[in-house]
């Protein structure tokens, strides 16, 4: 968008910030790995310039129709139970975003990564790589099907069990509308014990939790879950820092 001025300049657009009382914080004392990596003194929000409100251009050919379903993969068929994993991905004004790159990693129906650091004993799906992509449509929709993942221990603290989750990770239509989240489960039992939900602030915590629905369910085949993304704004959906590339 340009403005037409005494001297001609580029206005860049503004994208509203969430409240600092809804951000996940970027340590959290009962998530121990944050201690490691998170800063030490309080991040600084910089001013939109023109690198980071320009969209990346991603390459629509690049992503193939057979990326949104990871029940099929390797020559066979993943075990576990089918979900449809659903939604849009919206700005901070509620409007859709379409070409959004969408990414999904998550564990098999066992709780297992398929990643050289997951080595607890449980099986790994021969058929399951627990990896999908998607570009939203023009009215910004994004679908996956796959299988439930399992719960998993990962060492945090006594008997510590990971609840159900999909990792996902966005670009919208700027490079400052990168959003990396967990997707979890509704009533999920192990929602009271787990530190990095629990670092989400309390009224945030349930856009980070899918909705299940009966329409969207397919009959004798997948359960269904929807789940809207917002990249930022006042009802952003709680993200994550980069972190060190581990499988939490």
């Amino acid at each position: 968008m340009t403005g037409t001025t005494s001297e001609s300049r580029l206005i860049l657009p503004r994208y509203l910030r969430e409240r600092a009382e809804v951000r996940t914080p970027v340590g959290f004392p009962d998530y121990r790995s944050t201690a490691l990596r998170a800063p030490l003194r309080t991040p600084v929000d910089l001013a939109h310039r023109l690198t980071e409100v320009t969209g990346p251009v991603l390459g629509e050919d690049r992503v193939r129709p057979e990326d949104a379903d990871l029940t099929l993969r390797l020559g066979g068929e993943a075990i576990g139970q089918r979900i449809l994993v659903y939604g849009r991905v919206l700005d901070s004004d509620g409007r859709p975003v379409p070409g959004a790159l969408v990414e999904i990693w998550q564990a098999n129906a066992a709780g297992r990564y398929r990643h050289l650091a997951d080595d607890w004993p449980a099986p790994l799906d021969p058929h399951f790589d627990g990896l999908g992509r998607v570009v939203t449509d023009s009215l910004g929709r994004y679908e996956f099907l796959t299988v439930k993942p399992g719960a998993y221990p990962w060492g945090n603290h006594h008997n510590a069990w990971r609840p159900a989750h999909i990792h996902f990770s966005l670009f919208g239509r700027a490079f400052t509308q990168r959003l990396v989240t967990q997707m979890y489960f509704p009533d999920d039992p192990l929602f009271g014990q787990d530190p990095i939900y629990n670092a989400i602030p309390p009224v945030a915590r349930h856009r980070a939790v899918s909705r299940y629905s009966l329409e969207r369910t397919q009959d004798n085949w997948a359960l269904a879950f929807e789940w809207d993304i917002v990249l930022r704004g006042t009802e952003q959906t709680p993200f994550e820092t980069d972190d060190d590339g581990d499988v939490a």
